[in-house]
């Protein structure tokens, strides 16, 4: 399974257990994003953004900044990074719709947990992406046969498990 799929299998599986756990209280209204001046961006981006400049104005406060702030990661990059920055995008075009629609969902899921959920989560991921690939199969045939109050339960022996350890 490609790294997208390990990812979305392991916030699967934290999204339901932060789902069990408790339940997050909605998030704060936030302030509408702020337009930015294409003025106001430095040069190296604005030469990377250069496509957009014609039609800068008219786009949406917040996805300029979600660009600006994309051509500022681009540009720290060493030229390993960027590649395989391009293979991830290769590999998320080619996904259809309806699944890249429930990645979205998922990710805006786990960026509305409270930072504890989210270190659990991470850690999660990074213990999953360690094991050896058979045993991850095996986990993740596991999980996607159980009942949901198995998975209930698995969830609860991992928390009983991480307490013991002091994680």
């Amino acid at each position: 399974m490609n790294r997208i799929g390990t990812l979305l299998a392991v916030l699967l599986l934290a999204v339901a257990a932060t789902g069990h756990a408790q339940q997050a209280e909605p998030p704060a209204a936030a302030a509408p994003p702020a337009a930015v001046p294409w003025e106001s961006i430095p040069a190296p981006q604005q030469q990377l953004l250069g496509h957009y400049q014609g039609q800068w104005s008219s786009l949406p406060p917040q996805r300029q900044q979600a660009l600006t702030r994309g051509a500022s990661r681009w540009l720290s990059m060493t030229p390993e990074q960027r590649g395989d920055a391009r293979d991830r995008f290769q590999t998320w075009q080619r996904l259809p719709p309806e699944k890249r629609a429930l990645i979205r969902q998922r990710w805006q899921h786990f960026q509305s947990l409270p930072p504890e959920q989210q270190r659990a989560v991470r850690q999660n991921f990074r213990y999953f992406s360690h094991l050896p690939p058979q045993q991850r199969a095996q986990l993740r045939e596991r999980w996607v046969r159980a009942t949901p109050l198995q998975r209930q339960q698995m969830l609860q022996r991992q928390r009983e498990r991480r307490q013991q350890h002091g994680h």
